[in-house]
């Protein structure tokens, strides 16, 4: 049977490509345990905006507020602005009380976070004027900072990176299998894919929060333009596509707050695999261009934006269903019982592995306990295994932006 073996062929290449396009990965786990952090000698006292889009969030803003003040950074380098985006709370008094500008915003026709920091950057224009601040760095309400992590990322952008971003920790890691799996994933983003990338000298991405960008790169953008569900991930493949190198701080640490109920955790998720669907569809023409025209680290930072979007989802599924298709036909329905048997356990050993190596690196970093940790191994591969419901569904599904609603309302002292 000629188109069987033709079949079969096809795989074995789909499989080769398959492989090649996230072997990278691979190397990023293996990494860190090796290479010696990047040298930043440069230490430069930019003066920084912050900024904050709060949408009723009175109960956990105050202490980011306050870990901001406690930063051991010049003072009189950093201004706080809010935006008290579509409030109905006490958001817009408790940051003024805090020190903080606040502008307040209502717009029900234009719902994000990126919306929200435009209209921050243009108050801020009319008001201050952009040109007052060397940079800006971004945050969320729920987040926390160490009070270094200004002065750690201060240090990157000193070191020539107009785009910077730092680890992303957890405050609530031990709550449930839902905030662990979350926690372990931003760490593993942070000490494998980032930093990693930071050492052989490619772009990193930016994750949702705790990131920093220039007044040149702001004049480039034109303000904030990323409007999509995940204007992160729209944000770090504008980077790429226009040769902006992000780059990556191990010491500025952050915290941020996980859902801890699957369904806010399915609505938060279907939100950035929607975004992940507009980011693809926007920029998948100027990411092919980057690849095949770009030199270096820009080619290969396209590369991998490719990868780990929608096209890059869509070809190893593609790949994957055709596999189990030949095994079918060429060896029966048997053994594509056997091998569909043998997926499920070979993937949650390998996801326990890639868990362990991220605890095995971070482990004095993770708030939580000696079980809580291990534990957290163990279930995380049922945390990502419920990725594939929440994509495949992601399409058929009302977009929009959901609220978010934080709760652990704890100080940074409480996680030293």
């Amino acid at each position: 049977m000629n188109w069987l073996i033709g079949l079969g062929i096809t795989c074995l290449i789909l499989s080769i490509l398959t492989s090649v396009m996230y072997s990278y990965q691979m190397f990023y786990l293996i990494l860190p345990f090796f290479a010696k952090p990047k040298a930043l000698p440069k230490q430069g006292f930019h003066k920084y905006a912050i900024l904050i889009a709060a949408r009723n969030e009175e109960l956990v803003l105050p202490h980011l507020l306050d870990s901001i003040a406690n930063q051991d950074y010049p003072a009189e380098k950093l201004r706080i602005f809010v935006v008290a985006d579509n409030c109905t709370d006490s958001t817009a008094a408790v940051a003024g009380a805090h020190g903080a500008t606040v502008f307040c915003r209502n717009n029900q026709n234009q719902i994000g976070k990126g919306y929200a920091l435009d209209y921050l950057l243009e108050r801020i224009d009319t008001t201050e004027g952009l040109d007052s601040f060397d940079a800006f760095l971004v945050f969320d309400a729920d987040n926390l900072l160490q009070p270094d992590y200004i002065r750690s990322m201060d240090r990157v952008h000193s070191n020539g990176y107009q785009v910077f971003c730092g680890y992303r920790n957890t405050k609530n890691f031990g709550t449930n299998w839902l905030t662990s799996g979350y926690g372990l994933w931003y760490i593993h983003e942070s000490t494998h894919l980032n930093r990693s990338r930071m050492h052989i000298g490619t772009g990193c991405t930016v994750s949702g929060t705790g990131f920093g960008f220039s007044r040149e790169v702001l004049l480039k953008t034109g303000g904030w333009k990323f409007f999509t569900l995940t204007e992160d991930l729209e944000f770090s493949a504008w980077c790429a596509t226009n040769g902006i190198k992000i780059g990556y701080c191990h010491d500025a640490v952050l915290y941020d707050e996980q859902p801890i109920t699957f369904r806010q955790s399915w609505r938060q998720r279907t939100r950035w695999a929607q975004g992940g669907i507009q980011m693809s569809l926007r920029y998948i023409a100027r990411l092919l261009k980057g690849i095949f025209t770009g030199k270096g680290w820009v080619r290969f930072n396209c590369f991998e934006t490719t990868s780990l979007s929608l096209f890059g989802f869509l070809f190893g599924m593609f790949c994957m269903l055709l596999t189990l298709l030949f095994i079918l036909l060429a060896w029966g329905p048997m053994f594509f019982l056997q091998i569909s048997l043998l997926t499920f356990p070979l993937s949650y050993l390998g996801t326990v592995l890639m868990a362990a190596l991220t605890l095995a690196l971070e482990w004095d970093r993770i708030r939580a306990t000696k079980k809580e940790k291990i534990v957290s191994m163990l279930t995380f591969p049922f945390f990502m295994m419920t990725w594939l419901p929440i994509t495949l569904a992601a399409p058929f599904q009302k977009f929009g932006w959901p609220p978010i609603y934080h709760t652990v309302a704890t100080t940074a002292e409480s996680l030293k």
